[in-house]
Order: C-alpha cells, then sequence, then structure tokens
C-alpha cells in the first residue's frame, strides 16, 4: 500500500462537540498506524485554535470519544499534527490577537487548495 496523506478539514467546535471530536479521534486513530496527516480549521472549527477554548467544550453527547481537549493535546504533543487556520476566519470568530495552541498556523484558503492538490481530504 503507497503512503497515503490526508488533510482534515474541520468546520465545526462548540456548535457540534461530538462531529469534532469525532474527527479528532479519527485522527489520532489514524496517526497511530504513523499516518501523515494535517488539520485545515474553518468556520466554528477555528475556535479549537485558540489557546484554552478547547477545554470549555464539555457537552460531548458520545461517551466513546475521548475528550476533544484531550484528542487535541495528543495530537499536538504526542504526534506534531499541525492545525492550520483559515485566515478569513480570523476576524468574524474573534481570533485576531488570541493565543493560539502550539502547531497551530494562520494560512490563506489558497494553502487549503495547495494541500488538497496533494493529499486526500476529509471532511467533517
Amino acid at each position: 500500500m503507497g503512503e497515503k496523506k490526508f488533510v482534515f478539514i474541520l468546520n465545526h467546535s462548540f456548535d457540534k462537540p461530538d462531529t469534532a471530536a469525532g474527527a479528532l479521534q479519527l485522527a489520532a486513530n489514524m496517526k497511530a498506524f504513523d499516518t501523515e496527516l494535517d488539520f485545515f480549521l474553518i468556520n466554528e472549527g477555528v475556535m479549537l485554535a485558540k489557546e484554552g477554548f478547547a477545554e470549555s467544550v464539555t457537552w460531548q453527547k458520545k461517551d466513546g470519544f475521548s475528550p476533544i481537549h484531550t484528542l487535541l493535546k495528543t495530537l499536538i504533543e504526542d504526534f506534531g499534527v499541525k492545525f492550520y487556520i483559515c485566515a478569513s476566519c480570523i476576524k468574524p470568530y474573534g481570533l485576531e490577537g488570541a493565543e493560539l495552541i502550539k502547531n497551530a498556523e494562520i494560512k490563506p484558503g489558497s494553502f487549503l487548495g495547495e494541500l488538497l492538490m496533494e493529499r486526500q481530504s476529509v471532511s467533517f
């Protein structure tokens, strides 16, 4: 099997915490098999890049997923996953000047286009 690369496009956080947790859980499972992947956060998903925000998302309904903040910590600290933040979403979601999580970087939508040219996408 050839080496595949993925970009997870995450649209949700506080608005659909189970969807966000599912994306993070799948990514952690895939990273355990040394799969190359990163995230591109858009819309409500960008809030996960704000330092401390993930700890505030406590209303997951599904018990099968680890808490969002735990999954995020695992992806960043254990696996070195990068989280690219849609530049167009910074101002609308109040992230101007906010402290960001480790491995987070603001990128334009054109960067997502570049990623999609060389990776398979998984959207949540």
